[in-house]
């Protein structure tokens, strides 16, 4: 049997000094970002570090590349304490942060019952994270960083909740209330049978997804007037270069996903767009497995084939 090895905690403090010199500048790194990102099931992109609010200096501040909104990372390398969570919520105003991230090497009780408290009287808008970061290695090795969540919203209830009262609102239309029950069934279905999630299913007639770079959309379409299901990646102006370098690698792309694909270049509405279609009329409730079945299958492959290229770019 081959033997194994010893797993050893390592001290914060024997690699990381201080946390304005070291911790925040290696957090900050894309790839620790990431590792960060990915615990809390969010995709985010660095904006700035010491970032001015007022009198204050937040640590680090990155922008949500699905909706293009403000991520707050607060850290210590210590126990929490009063002072930070005031901190926090200073930030969080001046920023108008809509999801904050309170990283610290311990939580306290109280600390971690106020992370629960702020989510739970904030509605769908606001998320509250409460991590805490520990570092390992096995044997001789090199340490390696663990993020383990205290705190998070509780995005089902609240989504379920928003769905609830968005559905049983009078106002909204035939078609509104069809695609709102459409994108929450959805939702369930993609969280029984796929990685990838869709938070906050709405009464429109799209749902988006992120591709990790802000300006860069991986978006599903229901088109009740045209009776269309679609999956298309949307740039926008900003992205520009990036449609012309994924064009010349249109033949590859299509191989790889094993269809053509439709590439629409609209420099007047400032979006480009590459899309595949499928007839499918959404009003027709007994073919939604079918069709949703078939929405999964190229969000998957789409998210597999041109998110390492657009991030790439």
């Amino acid at each position: 049997m081959r033997p194994l090895g010893n797993l050893q905690r390592v001290e914060l403090r024997d690699v990381w000094k201080t946390e304005d010199r070291d911790f925040t500048p290696w957090l900050a790194q894309e790839r620790h970002l990431e590792i960060l990102a990915n615990t809390i099931g969010l995709e985010f992109e660095l904006e700035a570090q010491e970032k001015e609010v007022g009198p204050f200096r937040a640590d680090i501040l990155c922008k949500n590349t699905i909706d293009d909104s403000w991520v707050l990372i607060e850290n210590q390398i210590e126990r929490t304490d009063h002072k930070h969570l005031g901190q926090l919520l200073t930030y969080a105003a001046g920023l108008k942060a809509v999801t904050i991230v309170w990283i610290a090497s311990k939580f306290t009780e109280e600390h971690r019952a106020a992370i629960d408290w702020l989510n739970s009287i904030t509605d769908e808008d606001f998320r509250f994270f409460a991590l805490e970061v520990e570092l390992w290695r096995i044997d001789e090795s090199a340490p390696a960083p663990r993020f383990n969540v205290i705190s998070q919203p509780n995005d089902w209830s609240k989504n379920v909740s928003k769905s609830a009262k968005i559905l049983a609102n009078k106002s909204l239309s035939t078609t509104k209330e069809l695609q709102g029950r459409y994108w929450t069934h959805f939702s369930q279905y993609l969280s029984e049978n796929s990685p990838i999630s869709l938070r906050t299913p709405r009464p429109q007639n799209w749902a988006d997804f992120s591709l990790g770079k802000t300006n860069a959309i991986l978006r599903l379409t229901a088109n009740t007037q045209a009776k269309k299901i679609i999956v298309g990646i949307y740039l926008s102006k900003s992205m520009r270069p990036a449609y012309e370098n994924l064009l010349v690698s249109k033949e590859a792309i299509e191989n790889e996903l094993g269809q053509p694909l439709e590439w629409e270049n609209n420099p007047n509405k400032g979006t480009a767009i590459i899309k595949i279609e499928q007839q499918a009329d959404i009003s027709n409730e007994d073919d939604w497995l079918t069709q949703q079945e078939w929405l999964k299958n190229k969000l998957e492959k789409f998210n597999e084939v041109f998110r390492p290229l657009v991030k790439s770019i």
